[in-house]
């Protein structure tokens, strides 16, 4: 997914949107009112330069810290203040290995604060998660945990987005292994926890250790990873939650025709199947029956220099009213912002927001809701109203 920039895609390009039906048992999602996205049609978004620093690719804040930190894919995460000034708080250089889609890739801080998690991919090219103590003095190295070890049987797909859900427990996002066309069905299968999504709490005992929530929806069940949360994706580089509704929603990279944007309720009760392989998008892949898989909720296609979603965030800010409500997003090698409202479990309204970001790498959201795109040539912006 890491790769160079493309030219931008001109305007009227085909682009599909699907209807995602709710998992049994399960409300369907909220629809987004127009009290709460008014005006999307007329938004106007600019980008506010807040950084620029080696490759960012992840964002996260702290609770009750007023910093922003960013995860660099060649192994750092620092904190940026009001004014931008980057402070190191934590260097993992010389510990990951630097091919186009590994490095240091996400990160999350626990809802108390109190500890760091990164998701990194280590001189072997295979998927660390760490843990670190924090303080109000800083980030402790000497701290670390691993969490979580996967072995990685190609360098691409790694996934590595981490995020603490409204439950309080760990999401952790990993791609189907790599390759193309998932030559080891891995994301189709519940005995690996390759193309997942995975849902823990990582406060267990001793190293590597972690504990499986009761309630994942794989619990109990004979060779199936209890770990699992979601399954059937093919790299879910990007995902976030909500943070009114507590839906989850998924960029999952395409492999060469289609990308796709996925949505699940909250209190689905998770094991949902995303259909990767058997589908792309919507679209047949490797045949096979593909009646309970959830489709997405939007997808397009690779026309006019796309190549990779890149998920991002339902606005829920303050300062671009017109936004509000909205699913933020867009594509690395476009670049461009995007965004539509979800209504009725149909995406509509999609629309380009203005702005465009050369390899665009990531979104981040901070403590007010308020919106940031990250550019892997180094810039860190903040959307504002235009």
């Amino acid at each position: 997914m890491l790769v160079g920039a493309c030219t931008p895609e001109p305007e009227g390009v085909l682009e599909r949107t699907t209807r995602a039906p709710a998992p049994a048992g399960s409300a369907s999602p909220p629809a987004a009112s127009p009290s709460r996205a008014p005006g999307l049609a007329d938004a106007s978004i600019e980008l506010r330069r807040v950084a620029v620093l080696e490759q960012p690719v992840a964002m996260a804040v702290r609770p009750g810290d007023p910093a922003l930190y960013v995860a660099e894919k060649v192994g750092r995460v620092v904190a940026l203040d009001e004014g931008g000034e980057a402070r190191p708080v934590l260097d993992l250089r010389g510990r990951v290995s630097l091919g186009s889609e590994q490095g240091l890739l996400g990160l999350a801080f626990s809802p108390e604060g109190d500890f760091l998690y990164v998701d990194l991919t280590d001189l072997q090219g295979d998927t660390r998660v760490l843990e670190f103590a924090v303080t109000d003095t800083g980030v402790n190295p000497g701290s670390e945990r691993q969490i979580l070890f996967v072995d990685q049987p190609f360098s691409n797909h790694n996934g590595g987005q981490l995020a603490f859900g409204p439950d309080g427990y760990l999401y952790i996002a990993l791609g189907d292994g790599g390759s193309a066309g998932d030559p080891d069905d891995n994301a189709e299968s519940l005995g690996t926890l390759l193309g997942k999504v995975l849902r823990i709490q990582p406060r267990g005992s001793g190293e590597g250790r972690y504990q499986i929530p009761p309630d994942n929806p794989f619990v109990g069940r004979a060779n199936a990873r209890p770990e699992i949360w979601a399954y059937g994706l093919r790299n879910p580089w990007r995902f976030s939650f909500d943070r009114e509704s507590g839906d989850l929603w998924i960029g999952d990279v395409g492999q060469g025709t289609w990308e796709e944007v996925d949505v699940e309720p909250v209190g689905s009760g998770g094991g949902v199947d995303y259909g990767w392989d058997r589908l792309e998008g919507t679209h047949p892949y490797e045949g096979g029956p593909v009646d309970d898989a959830v489709p997405p909720v939007y997808e397009y296609p690779h026309d006019g220099g796309v190549c990779a979603v890149t998920g991002g965030y339902v606005y829920r800010g303050e300062e671009i009213p017109a936004l509000r409500g909205a699913y933020v997003f867009g594509d690395f090698c476009r670049g461009r912002l995007e965004a539509f409202l979800l209504r009725d479990g149909e995406a509509r309204g999609h629309r380009a927001l203005g702005p465009v970001v050369e390899n665009l790498a990531s979104f981040g959201e901070d403590a007010e809701g308020e919106l940031y795109a990250l550019s892997l040539s180094g810039p860190v912006y903040r959307l504002v109203a235009g």
